[in-house]
């Protein structure tokens, strides 16, 4: 059984990703190719945005909204620390500092009750708090009516971090369509996978815009060898893009099909551990099915045995690990994450699960 399944995947577009690779060998146009802008204008329509820049990958995405946002030295940005390193890397990168704040225990996503607490530390920290990443964890929206709600009153720029979370869905509105900016990514396991790395900034911003497509090509302007701001080399591949419109064809399906996955997992499982929560008006994208178990270990092994993959995702929460020492936080200040850090664990998912994989997988946890 695999974890995730590419494979089986392919064999529905493999002609017409053939198909499209052949036709960008044929122009030659290897970076920025006419598949670049294609891909963009359909994963506009498809989030209901009007802006989608591609680009190299789900990190530089969040780069480069927060470079656009002229956000950097002596800011403050709120996230947290349940999630990949790279949602709190870039705030480094840009010279902010992170600002960690727990988790809903129900959710694993960040806790909005918790964001006032964290604009009075960054203030006595003589930081000023800029912006927000709420990440859309394990493709499960965030609270956003809370967080834009929050971050309105404090002046906080918002910018989601949907990397795990494009295709799933808040209140009838598709992820990647919240905040200033939303970033994503198209590495080969995300449920919109290229087959290599790649990433997108979506926003409704004409003039973010205009700015985020300057950052990609290094800050560039009308003149290629002006440059009018400091960027970076954040541009999409074309092939990459050739990739993604053929999967991107499928994807409504496969989302479908994921939904049904987990809809059977948690039927079989919800006696057994704590399945994922989904709260009223939220569509996950199951960019993982993950459950909690004091008898991790044990489950964990007896699906090996069984030929079962799992996978442990974020077993140190940010603020305990050797990076983020400097900024002071100890064991215990983020009880929640370090909670579901320790009980964590996640069972294979993708829309090509039969029924007999899903029930292997519950008789095996059922039986440790």
């Amino acid at each position: 059984m695999n974890f995730i399944d590419l494979a089986t995947q392919q064999k529905r577009v493999r002609s017409e990703i053939m198909g499209r690779i052949e036709t960008i060998l044929d122009h030659g146009k290897y970076i920025m190719g006419p598949e670049v802008k294609e891909l963009e204008n359909e994963l506009a329509k498809y989030v209901g945005v009007k802006h989608a820049i591609s680009c190299s990958s789900g990190t530089d995405a969040l780069l480069m909204a927060l470079m656009a946002l002229e956000i950097g030295k002596g800011d403050a940005v709120i996230t947290t620390p349940f999630t990949f390193v790279a949602t709190a890397e870039v705030i480094n990168i840009v010279g902010a500092t992170p600002i960690f704040i727990d988790i809903d225990p129900k959710t694993y996503n960040i806790d909005p009750a918790k964001i006032a607490d964290a604009i009075n530390e960054a203030k006595k920290k003589g930081l000023n708090p800029k912006a927000i990443i709420p990440v859309d964890l394990f493709g499960l929206p965030a609270d956003y009516d809370t967080i834009e709600e929050i971050s309105k009153e404090h002046g906080l720029k918002v910018i989601e971090d949907a990397c795990q979370g494009f295709g799933g869905e808040y209140k009838g509105k598709k992820l990647c369509s919240f905040g200033e900016f939303a970033a994503t990514s198209f590495f080969p396991a995300k449920p919109l996978g290229c087959y290599g790395d790649g990433g997108a900034v979506f926003t409704n911003d004409d003039t973010l815009a205009d700015i985020a497509r300057s950052i990609r090509v290094h800050g560039s302007g009308s003149d290629k060898y002006d440059n009018v701001r400091i960027g970076l080399n954040g541009r999409m591949d074309t092939i990459q893009a050739g990739i993604l419109l053929p999967k991107l064809s499928i994807f409504p399906d496969e989302v479908d099909k994921r939904q049904e996955v987990a809809k059977k997992y948690s039927a079989g499982l919800k006696d057994t551990v704590v399945v994922p929560h989904i709260p009223d008006g939220m569509r996950s994208a199951w960019a993982q099915y993950s459950v909690l178990s004091d008898r991790k270990v044990e489950i964990q092994t007896k699906l090996k045995e069984t030929g079962i993959p799992t996978a442990v995702y974020y077993p140190i929460p940010l603020h305990m690990q050797t990076a983020y020492k400097y900024l002071g936080y100890s064991k215990g200040d983020m009880p929640e994450s370090e909670a579901a850090a320790e009980r964590i664990f996640s069972l294979p998912m993708h829309p090509y699960l039969t029924d007999e994989d899903i029930g292997k997988v519950v008789n095996a946890i059922k039986e440790a």
